[in-house]
């Protein structure tokens, strides 16, 4: 009785995760310079490999503590909080390719890029049209995002497991949808990633964005088979729940490159 848990915390045992995904992390961040620097990238691929393990096992644990009760009120409040704050950090990372091509839209000549010569887009960039394949990737996109938020009701209001998984099924199609659109689109480009600024700002925005909706799809997609496993009640889904805050904020970041990037960015 004197080791008795009297409190709503869950004390988490040893884990070699933290220290595993520390040495991963740095071997693939090594292995990428000297990759860069003309070696063979095998170093930053098994650094890779060490952190997808990592990451697989590591969340596995999480997931098996929410199925065996260890997610009490007070756990699963936290690990919201702790997704709030991956998300806000997200959005510094996209500002910082927003404010690159705002400053370079706004101000195309300067000290850091007279080659430009006061000109957006720079000469020679055909950019493209946005009320074409932007458009329809806008439109899917928004569709998935839809249909997220229709699983998402279905489950904690409805308890409806029919439709979760339908939605979700839904979402992740559309998902997989827009990456391939995107895809087909950089295929297309009459513009390169290097020697010019707008390719350089237009590629890395929404490239990024590109990785973060492959990354919301694999979400959604462990989410799809939880629940085909039967995980996941209107009380406990803090796993979905973050799925579908992630896919939002991916439906939101797209919203404002498209406006940006794609129909103010023409010039």
């Amino acid at each position: 009785m004197a080791h008795a848990k009297n409190h709503d915390y869950h004390i988490l045992p040893p884990s070699i995760w933290p220290l595993l995904g520390a040495l991963s992390g740095f071997v693939m961040l090594f292995g990428a310079v000297l990759w860069m620097h003309g070696s063979a990238p095998w170093l930053g691929l098994i650094g890779l490999a060490g952190v997808l393990y990592v990451m697989f096992a590591w969340w596995s644990e999480v997931v098996h503590e929410g199925q065996t009760g260890d997610h009490t009120p007070v756990v699963r409040l936290g690990l919201r909080y702790g997704f709030i704050l991956f998300i806000m950090s997200e959005i510094m990372f996209f500002s910082a390719w927003f404010w690159t091509f705002f400053k370079h839209r706004m101000y195309p000549m300067g000290p850091d890029s007279p080659a430009i010569d006061g000109v957006w887009p720079p000469v020679g960039i055909e950019t493209f049209d946005p009320w074409h394949l932007p458009l329809m990737n806008t439109l899917i996109l928004l569709l998935s995002g839809c249909a997220a938020t229709w699983a998402h009701h279905a489950l904690v209001h409805e308890n409806n497991r029919k439709d979760l998984v339908n939605g979700l099924i839904l979402a992740i199609g559309l998902g997989v949808i827009f990456t391939g659109m995107q895809a087909y689109e950089y295929s297309h480009a009459a513009f390169g990633f290097a020697g010019n600024i707008y390719g350089a700002s237009f590629f890395m925005a929404t490239g990024f964005h590109g990785f973060h909706v492959i990354i919301g799809t694999i979400f959604l997609t462990v989410c799809l088979l939880r629940a085909l496993n039967g995980h996941f009640t209107p009380e406990r889904h803090v796993g979905f729940e973050a799925a579908a805050w992630y896919w939002h904020f991916v439906d939101v970041v797209w919203l404002f490159l498209f406006a940006a990037v794609y129909v103010w960015g023409q010039g």
